[in-house]
């Protein structure tokens, strides 16, 4: 395994977050913080506990998974796009550097961007809501899954769009809405019967209760079937980029 190679395209990425660091860290930092003053305080101040637990508290990991779900895409989507976009992802492809260095370096470093802002975002949360989180292991092992799964599934954005407008189609009309219909502010139990059957089909549901979940004890569905449905996800994006590289798809053409 070439370390080398692994840590100059991580360290390239990662230098360039701090080049930016009002769009990569401040301003979802500042958007995350503008959902806890309306939906925690405004709104929350009027609605009751959901599962024992405080309204503001509740959306706590739904709102940290959203920034982490959005920037982990956005962040690997864009670092492997910019390369295809000005022609040197063709000097990265003839270097001796293996498929699994180059998607090491890029999703390596686009998650531990967001591993980090998630982290900002819980440190700000406190500042709006008082809540403890009952198992962190478990928050840290879901942060880091769902980072990595979120950044590999960025990084297949990245090499299938052609253009800045497909950059952004699928984060926008396709995960956020997942995100907001998955949980975030609400527990599905809250649903009619009918529509808590067809959000099950929801993939994120099953991260964001799992989150939840090592914050409060509390989900929506069993942690077992969080983890795994995570898993699943995750082997899918593995496989999907072992056959972009495999393949030469929008790569090598």
């Amino acid at each position: 395994m070439n370390i080398y190679a692994i840590r100059a395209i991580y360290l390239f990425e990662m230098a360039r977050t701090w080049r930016t660091l009002l769009q990569s860290i401040v301003s979802p930092v500042i958007s995350t913080s503008l959902y806890f003053v309306v939906f925690g305080a405004a709104i929350g101040a009027h609605m009751t506990a959901i599962d024992g637990v405080s309204y503001g508290a509740y959306i706590v990991p739904g709102l940290v998974m959203l920034s982490l779900l959005t920037q982990s895409i956005s962040n690997a989507s864009f670092g492997i796009y910019f390369p295809k976009f000005v022609g040197t992802i063709y000097e990265i492809l003839s270097a001796p550097v293996s498929a699994f260095e180059i998607v090491a370096g890029y999703v390596g470093a686009a998650a531990s961007k967001s591993i980090i802002l998630g982290l900002i975002i819980l440190i700000t949360a406190r500042l709006f809501v008082t809540f403890e989180i009952a198992h962190p292991l478990w928050m840290l092992t879901f942060l880091v899954l769902t980072a990595l799964t979120f950044s590999l599934f960025g990084f297949i954005i990245g090499i299938w769009a052609d253009n800045f407008e497909k950059l952004q189609l699928v984060p926008l009309l396709i995960v956020t809405p997942l995100t907001f219909l998955g949980g975030s502010f609400y527990s599905i139990h809250m649903l009619p019967p009918f529509w808590q059957k067809v959000t099950l089909f929801n993939p994120v549901v099953y991260l964001i209760s799992g989150f939840r979940w090592s914050f409060y004890g509390v989900s929506d569905v069993s942690l077992s079937i969080s983890v795994g449905m995570t898993l699943v996800f995750l082997s899918a994006c593995l496989t999907l980029v072992w056959w972009i590289f495999r393949s030469g798809y929008r790569l090598k053409t």
